[in-house]
């Protein structure tokens, strides 16, 4: 059953509080290994925008939970300077842990929510989150506060994002669910926000990712089929990469 935006923020800040792998207090091996494993993904994706990273000069990860993706970024680009944030304070608490993995120092921390930022106007060049944005609870301000903090000719990307046509939400809803059921897992539906970015004069564009990297073996066989025959992702569920562009 959908869940209102305060039980979906709730929800969030509570798992990263008392989950026993993930929670301030936890030293977890399997945590460390399953971002690992989730780092490859990720590593494949700023190679592809690899342009964009390396153009910006202020870059801000929203939804980052313990934001171990800012640290990659980081170590990446020293020169850039990196925000990291989560709308948990208790995720965020764990990224000195990541800092220590990856030897960096992240420019900046915060807890706040990404249609909420405690950040000033035109403060970035490029926003990232990695497989995050389906738990924004409210796209429309989320969208609204891109165009207030990027700056103009600036990029936000929902790097990773499990993505759906409308008639396909239900069902894809319920096969996210069924894998999560502890917190509740949303689908992007990619048109829909290719409307509000007309909304809130943003350009937004959808890029069909369906990668086998870091896939359980049923996973790695649908999306390789996706991959072979490109026009079944525009009809079933599949992984999308969404390019948010502030025009200059």
């Amino acid at each position: 059953m959908m869940k209102s935006t305060a039980e979906r923020e709730l929800a969030e800040i509570r798992f990263w509080e008392n989950s026993k792998s993930e929670s301030p207090q936890s030293d977890s091996l399997e945590s460390i290994l399953r971002k690992a494993a989730e780092a490859q993904v990720f590593l494949e994706k700023v190679d592809y925008f690899k342009k964009l990273f390396v153009s910006a000069n202020r870059i801000l990860e929203l939804g980052g939970g313990q934001c171990w993706a800012s640290c990659i970024v980081k170590r990446l680009f020293s020169n850039v300077h990196v925000t990291a944030t989560d709308i948990s304070p208790a995720a965020v608490a764990s990224l000195h842990k990541w800092e220590h993995i990856f030897r960096v120092k992240v420019d900046d921390v915060e807890a706040c929510s990404a249609s909420d930022t405690p950040f000033g106007d035109k403060s970035f060049d490029l926003v990232f989150v990695f497989s995050a944005a389906h738990h924004f609870a409210q796209h429309r301000k989320t969208f609204i506060e891109l165009a207030r903090i990027l700056r103009p000719g600036g990029t936000a990307l929902y790097l990773h994002e499990p993505g759906c046509q409308s008639f396909m939400l239900s069902a894809a809803r319920w096969r996210v669910n069924a894998k999560r059921p502890w917190v509740y897992e949303d689908v992007i539906v990619y048109k829909k926000l290719m409307e509000l970015g007309k909304e809130t004069g943003l350009d937004v564009k959808v890029r069909f990712a369906p990668t086998i990297t870091n896939r359980g073996p049923m996973q790695t066989i649908y999306f390789f089929v996706m991959r072979q025959l490109p026009l079944l992702q525009y009809v079933l569920p599949t992984t999308v990469d969404i390019i948010i562009h502030k025009p200059a």
